[in-house]
C-alpha cells in the first residue's frame, strides 16, 4: 500500500446542470491534481458532498474515483456516519470498490461520550478490513474525539491515523507524542488549512486540505518543504495563502471553494483545465442542487468576488497564473488591476 503523507485534497464533486455527478469533469480534476503534485485524494468527504449525495451516488463516486486513479496516488473514501452499522456498511463497500483507506468522521448529532466513541470506532475497525483514519471536527459534529481516546483507538491494527481539525497546537503535539510512542505507524493529518503548516513543523504527516482544490501545487510544496525541514521557505510560501484560507471558510464548506472554481470557469484553459463551460455545482444551501452563482447572491453575507479575487491572486503569487489572465479576472469582477494585492489599503 502506498504511503499516505503530504497534501491530501478534500476533493470537490463536480455536478452537471441536471444535478448528476459530472464524471467527465471528475476525470479532468483527478488528472490535474496528480499532475500538480497532490499526494492523495479524499473522495466524498465533507467537501465532496458526503452530506448531500445519496447512498448510490456516494458509492458510485468512490468506485469511479478509485478506478480512474488506478493506483497512481492513494484514494481515501469518506465513509463516516452517525449510525455505526451504516458506517460499517459504507466502509466495507469502499474497500470492495477499490479505496485504499477510509476516513471516518465522529458520529454527528448523537453527541456520544468517549466510551461511545471507542465502541463506535472499534466496531467499524473489527468489521471492515481496510485501513481507517479517524476524523475529528467538533465545529461540525458537536462531538470531540479527545487525544486520550485516540491513544486507545490507535492500538487497533486497522486504525492508522487521525485527521484533526481542531486548531490547537497543544493538542496536535499530544497527538504527535502518542504516535511517536506506538509500536506501529499512526499518522497525524491536519484538517485545518490556516494552521496546517504549524502542525507539519510539529511533526504531523500531512494535511487533508480544502484549499488544495484551488492551489494544489502550493499545498504540496509546503508539505515537501517541511518534510525536508526547510521550515523558513515553507512559512514564506504559506504567507501567500493565509487570506485565501480565511475566505474559503466565510460560509459553510464547500460553498466558498465551489464558488471560487465556478466564478473562474471562463478562464478554465489558463487556470483549471478540468472545468467545462457548463460546470455547475451541488449547492449546500439546504434546498438541493443549484448553480452556485445564484446561490451565492442569496446566501453569501460578503462580496463573493472577494473569494474570486483572493483565489486569482494566490494562484498568481504561486506562479500558476500569468499577469495577463490576472488582469482579465480583475476586470471581469470590477477590481482595480493596478492594486494587485487584494489586501492592500
Amino acid at each position: 500500500m502506498q504511503a499516505l503523507q503530504g497534501s491530501l485534497v478534500a476533493l470537490t464533486t463536480p455536478m452537471t446542470l441536471d444535478g448528476g455527478v459530472d464524471y467527465k469533469s471528475l476525470e479532468k480534476l483527478i488528472d490535474w491534481h496528480i499532475s500538480e503534485g497532490t499526494n492523495g485524494i479524499v473522495s466524498v468527504g465533507t467537501t465532496g458532498e458526503s452530506a448531500t449525495l445519496n447512498i448510490k451516488e456516494h458509492l458510485d463516486v468512490i468506485k469511479f474515483t478509485s478506478n480512474y486513479v488506478n493506483e497512481r496516488i492513494p484514494v481515501i473514501a469518506g465513509t463516516g456516519a452517525n449510525s455505526t452499522l451504516e458506517a460499517i456498511d459504507l466502509t466495507k463497500e469502499a474497500k470492495a470498490l477499490g479505496a485504499d483507506y477510509a476516513l471516518l468522521v465522529t458520529p454527528y448529532y448523537n453527541k456520544p461520550n468517549q466510551k461511545g466513541l471507542i465502541a463506535h470506532y472499534e466496531a467499524i475497525a473489527d468489521a471492515a478490513d481496510i485501513k481507517q483514519i479517524l476524523y475529528n471536527v467538533p465545529s461540525r459534529t458537536a462531538c470531540d474525539l479527545l487525544p486520550s481516546t485516540v491513544k486507545i483507538l490507535a492500538k487497533h491494527n486497522n486504525i492508522v491515523g487521525i485527521k484533526e481539525a481542531v486548531d490547537d497546537m497543544a493538542r496536535v503535539q499530544d497527538l504527535v507524542n502518542i504516535s511517536s510512542n506506538l509500536d506501529k505507524d499512526f499518522f497525524i493529518y491536519s484538517g485545518d488549512d490556516p494552521t496546517f503548516t504549524d502542525s507539519l513543523i510539529l511533526g504531523t504527516d500531512g494535511v487533508i486540505s480544502v484549499a488544495a482544490n484551488v492551489i494544489p501545487k502550493s499545498i504540496a510544496n509546503i508539505c515537501k518543504l517541511t518534510r525536508d525541514k526547510n521550515y523558513d521557505e515553507a512559512k514564506k510560501l504559506n504567507i501567500y495563502n493565509k487570506n485565501l484560507y480565511k475566505l474559503l471558510f466565510v460560509e459553510s464548506n464547500p460553498i466558498p471553494v465551489i464558488a471560487s472554481t465556478d466564478y473562474m470557469r471562463s478562464y478554465a484553459e489558463q487556470i483549471r483545465p478540468y472545468i467545462d463551460e457548463d460546470f455547475t455545482v451541488l449547492g449546500t444551501d439546504g434546498f438541493g442542487r443549484s448553480d452556485s452563482r445564484e446561490m451565492l447572491r442569496e446566501f453569501f453575507e460578503i462580496d463573493a468576488n472577494s473569494i474570486v479575487r483572493a483565489s486569482a491572486y494566490t494562484l498568481y503569487k504561486n506562479g500558476n497564473l500569468n499577469k495577463d489572465i490576472l488582469d482579465k479576472i480583475y476586470k471581469d469582477i470590477g477590481v482595480d488591476s493596478t492594486k494587485i494585492n487584494p489586501w492592500e489599503a
